[in-house]
């Protein structure tokens, strides 16, 4: 089961997810091999109508987090509202074992991972679904309609869960920890609280610091219920959490401890898709024993970053497993080597390339949007595209750090192109990011790093893409050491690429090129739609 997709609360997944319901069914989408015939009219039809009620509801995704949502004060969100629509459905969520994961960056990953291991094992980790409208309309009534997009969506995953007995589910927090919705999991069903990183995101929500945010997600730890944390933190921060840990007696099993070993040993490819051959040592003597070793491990998740969230990953499966759980050195091995995210360090196939219309030229498509991922992204591609030329196409929310995620990608391996765009930000414009505004950030940056840069100004409805091609090309072929910058105003993703694609056809050279899609999972799910639909 791909939970990722479930538990967001965004407009983009919870589409991704449902649009299955008229194919194969709901079970389908969350990794479920049972299927059943195409849909009915009337069937589309409640596909509709749940959109469009799911639609009305308050989405902060859409909207943005008010300031100190996420922190454990009289500003942070109602976990009691979240209780009462839960107790309203019978308490679904106590009627299985969970394993709950907070943290900024590799949330996605590790709890990918983490399904995966436990898939290959046998385990059920997955549910199918009925109708709880009408009690959710009764609740929202009750609730005077501040039940959340994300509160709803977090209650229709737990109800799948328990309709559908699953061994385990792996939860992942949507905001901070200590009030997310998904914090409801009490003790005796949490198999381990998992903490991967602690990052400068949504600072505003979660209280201003990298301590407060912090102190918001080790609030998924519970009492007694071991936590794995995953790092490299600095040492405030992980006393921060290990102290939480200790007045909650949680033991703490760290991802960094000094008897685990990993190294990534050299790139592959098969399939038309790179791989990294990776050693994994884990031999951890302290309070909570682990032991495995895993040489030569073929993972398709690229860069370090990846290794480190498979680290945790298989540090909580390695927890469980002390817990009685039967997961196998085998199991784990082929969990980590089978996962696969989509949009994450994604390469699109030959066919896919070629359905976009885009011939002779690699697509890599990646969600990045802080800094520290776009420092994964740049090591990605040093990794596997160290020489020939190289196009950026990029697009972010308003809320994020625009100069730094732009300073981390041009201090890497230098792009010959940048082409700045604007994408809608969970079906709405107001988190969206002007393209001017993303290109002043970018030509900020090259100055910084003391890059030289040619500024092609903008494209609009008053100058269009095509105006711009010849001039665009003229001055990537005219110097090879130039950045060249353009914005984009145009709705369509699709003829930006194809004009980074006539780009790279320019860039003298013998290796081939490479266009880079980043900066939010929105222009990555943009891509991944207009897939879709020509592949259908």
């Amino acid at each position: 089961m791909r939970f990722e997709l479930s538990m967001r609360g965004s407009t983009k997944f919870s589409r991704l997810m449902l649009s299955s319901f008229g194919t194969s069914g709901f079970t389908s989408s969350l990794g479920f091999s049972r299927t059943r015939p195409c849909c009915t009219m009337a069937e589309d039809r409640k596909l509709g109508g749940f959109l469009d009620f799911m639609e009305k509801l308050r989405n902060y995704e859409k909207s943005g987090v008010p300031k100190g949502a996420g922190t454990d004060s009289d500003d942070g969100f109602d976990l009691g509202r979240m209780r009462r629509l839960l107790q309203r459905l019978g308490n679904p969520h106590s009627n299985f074992k969970a394993v709950h994961i907070a943290g900024t960056k590799g949330k996605g990953s590790t709890s990918a991972f983490l399904a995966n291991i436990l898939r290959k094992e046998g385990y059920s980790v997955g549910c199918y679904t009925s109708n709880v409208k009408v009690i959710i309309d009764e609740s929202i009534d009750q609730e005077n309609g501040a039940l959340t997009h994300f509160e709803v969506f977090t209650a229709l995953a737990f109800c799948l869960f328990s309709q559908k007995k699953v061994d385990i589910a792996i939860v992942e927090a949507g905001l901070g920890g200590a009030r997310d919705a998904t914090n409801v999991l009490c003790s005796n069903g949490l198999a381990a609280s998992v903490i991967t990183t602690i990052g400068e995101e949504h600072m505003a929500a979660l209280g201003g610091s990298l301590e407060s945010i912090a102190i918001a997600k080790s609030g998924i730890i519970k009492h007694g219920c071991p936590v794995v944390i995953g790092g490299p933190f600095v040492p405030h921060i992980e006393h921060i959490i290990r102290d939480k840990a200790s007045t909650m007696s949680s033991p703490v099993i760290s991802a960094c401890d000094p008897g685990i070993q990993h190294v990534v040993n050299c790139l592959g490819r098969e399939d038309e898709k790179p791989f990294q051959i990776c050693d994994l040592l884990i031999d951890v003597q302290k309070d909570v024993k682990l032991f495995i070793h895993l040489p030569s491990l073929k993972l398709g998740m690229l860069g370090d970053h990846q290794l480190q969230n498979a680290v945790t990953a298989t540090c909580t499966a390695l927890c469980l497993r002390n817990q009685g759980w039967k997961i196998s050195d085998l199991a784990v091995r082929a969990g980590l080597e089978s996962t696969q995210l989509p949009g994450r360090s994604q390469f699109l196939t030959t066919k896919e390339a070629e359905a976009l219309q885009l011939s002779k030229t690699s697509v890599l498509i990646d969600g990045a949007h802080t800094e520290a991922s776009a420092r994964g992204l740049a090591d990605i591609i040093r990794m596997v595209h160290p020489y020939g030329p190289l196009v950026l196409v990029v697009a972010m929310a308003s809320d994020k750090d625009h100069a730094a995620f732009a300073t981390q990608l041009l201090s890497g391996r230098q792009p010959d192109v940048v082409l700045l765009t604007e994408v809608n930000i969970a079906g709405g414009r107001s988190r969206m990011t002007p393209a001017t505004d993303l290109k002043a950030s970018w030509t900020s940056a090259a100055v910084k790093l003391g890059i030289d840069y040619h500024d092609m100004g903008i494209i609009n409805s008053e100058n269009p893409v095509e105006v711009h091609t010849a001039h665009a090309q003229q001055a990537v072929s005219s110097d090879g050491k130039q950045l060249v910058l353009l914005a984009s105003q145009t709705p369509s993703v699709e003829a930006l690429m194809k004009l980074a694609s006539q780009l790279l056809e320019h860039r003298a050279g013998p290796q081939s090129g490479l266009i880079v899609v980043t900066g939010s999972l929105h222009i990555v799910s943009s891509i991944l739609a207009a897939l879709s639909g020509k592949l259908a």
